[in-house]
């Protein structure tokens, strides 16, 4: 074989980082070997993989097409040296949520990963949707956990759960009390919602749009619970998930407004890159989603 495993994670590492000193000290290596091991891959087989653009180095057509059959590539081969080192198949896994999910569902999930394979880590990361769709089409996430719609050539989606948003307020609101409310009652009001780019903001501005129009937006926050406590403070009023307001609800933090004209129903989403290599960690992960 012509080129070495070492050279396609040197390869890779780059190709992440834009960057020979980072990607370098990502593998533990020297600047001088990380940069020797792309040179040989690029001479043996007489190609260029990264336009030089001052210290960037910017994959290139020949780099991207040779990128996505890498990444599969090194996860085999990863996979490969878990199995013969340990009777353990399920190994590390790096998880992609969007807020609702990763702070509200992925407790479980990890918890069930975890029983099955205790020396195991997870790595998850919590973002907005167009980060989490970035992240999966750069391989830096095995798989993402989506509130918001995506849609990428190179991405597998699928549906995996019913979700509802809930409108509400404080207390001590005027629209407290009211068993209905109208979207034009709602349009009026001052709102406190999650930055444009998350799932939770595509859904409401979505329903928003068919009913009433564009409220009043008085603040973006791109934390729930930074959200529900503005609202409890009389800030305004906001619309989430009601998997995050069950407890407030319960105890009398917040209050639900019942709004027929909205319909603020979604679905979240598992999304995975087309040309990741679906190892038996991946696979398990997606199962407890199916089974949860």
């Amino acid at each position: 074989m012509r080129y070495s495993l070492r050279q396609i994670e040197v390869f890779l590492a780059i190709a992440h980082h834009e960057n020979v000193s980072r990607a370098a000290e990502q593998l533990a290596l020297s600047q001088s070997a990380a940069s020797g091991a792309l040179k040989e891959l690029e001479n043996q087989f007489d190609v260029q993989l990264f336009d030089r653009i001052g210290k960037r180095l910017k994959l290139n057509e020949q780099g991207r097409l040779l990128r996505t059959k890498a990444e599969s590539l090194l996860a085999l081969a990863t996979e490969v040296q878990e199995e013969l080192s340990t009777d353990k198949a399920l190994g590390n896994l790096q998880v992609g949520a969007t807020l609702t999910i990763g702070n509200y569902l992925c407790v479980d999930l990890m918890e069930a990963y975890l029983q099955a394979a205790p020396e195991a880590h997870i790595n998850l990361n919590i973002a907005n949707t167009e980060r989490i769709k970035h992240e999966l089409l750069n391989f830096d996430i095995d798989i993402g956990m989506l509130e918001g719609e995506i849609q990428h050539p190179d991405l597998d989606i699928q549906a995996w759960r019913e979700d509802k948003m809930v409108c509400f307020c404080s207390p001590e609101h005027k629209l407290a009390k009211k068993q209905q409310v109208s979207a034009s009652e709602l349009k009026q009001q001052s709102w406190i919602l999650r930055e444009i780019g998350s799932g939770t903001r595509q859904t409401f501005d979505r329903a928003m749009d068919k009913s009433a129009g564009k409220p009043q937006v008085r603040l973006e926050l791109e934390q729930t619970e930074a959200i529900k406590r503005a609202v409890s403070k009389g800030l305004g009023i906001s619309c989430l998930s009601e998997i995050c307001l069950e407890e407030d609800f319960k105890h009398g933090n917040l209050v639900p407004l019942a709004c027929n004209e909205l319909d603020l129903s979604r679905t979240l989403y598992l999304a995975v890159h087309k040309h990741k290599y679906r190892n038996a960690s991946l696979e398990q992960w997606l199962k407890l989603c199916q089974e949860g």
